[in-house]
């Protein structure tokens, strides 16, 4: 897992990056993530089923990890602090489980391309035998850098009904995420009918 982090680092090719330049419009490119084609495990329960770790193809080298159990899941964009443990788990109370694609939005740090922050749609349900009633929210998560590895969920938008959901999530994703603390400040909610999240170290 080391090795393959060490080279997942090399191909950023791993300066120390200043402040991502605060563009007018941040861009945004889009990658899939399809866990069969995209994703290697590397921890599972030796029955399976209960909990899997994944690593998947993000964009450019930038990693994507995905962490689940119990039918739910927590995911890690970038350079996670430390590559031997889980980051802190972020999710949702409900049974969730995340779509098939990712937005990266793109600022530039000495005149090169890096991924400020991801727009990540969730699909959360009390009930996963009736997909029909999940609650679709996206997520804008901080992507975690080769210098600065701290990465985490910014801000939630319920996507359900709200025709506005993914400017919105732009919006918090360019203004909010390069500067967000992780574990200290306070998440971006815009939707009265979010389901329940929460965090633990």
């Amino acid at each position: 897992m080391r090795r393959f982090l060490s080279f997942l680092a090399l191909t950023v090719a791993g300066s120390a990056l200043g402040d991502i330049a605060a563009a007018e419009r941040l861009e945004s490119v889009y990658t899939d993530l399809n866990a069969d084609r995209d994703c290697a495990v590397f921890s599972m329960n030796e029955e399976g089923g209960e909990f899997a770790n994944m690593v998947c193809a993000g964009w450019r080298g930038y990693p994507v990890f995905i962490f689940s159990g119990d039918l739910r899941e927590t995911v890690f964009y970038g350079f996670m602090p430390d590559p031997a443990k889980p980051p802190a788990w972020e999710s949702f109370t409900a049974f969730n489980s995340t779509g098939p694609k990712v937005e990266w939005r793109i600022g530039t740090a000495e005149s090169r391309a890096v991924p400020v922050a991801t727009i990540h749609r969730w699909f959360v349900n009390d009930d996963p035998e009736q997909p029909s009633k999940a609650t679709e929210v996206l997520a804008v998560a901080k992507v975690g850098q080769v210098d600065r590895r701290d990465g985490c969920v910014v801000g939630l938008v319920l996507a359900t009904g709200n025709p506005q959901a993914n400017a919105q999530a732009r919006r918090i994703a360019d203004e909010r995420a390069e500067k967000f603390r992780c574990g200290r400040d306070e998440r971006v909610l815009v939707g009265s009918r979010l389901p329940s999240f929460s965090r633990s170290e």
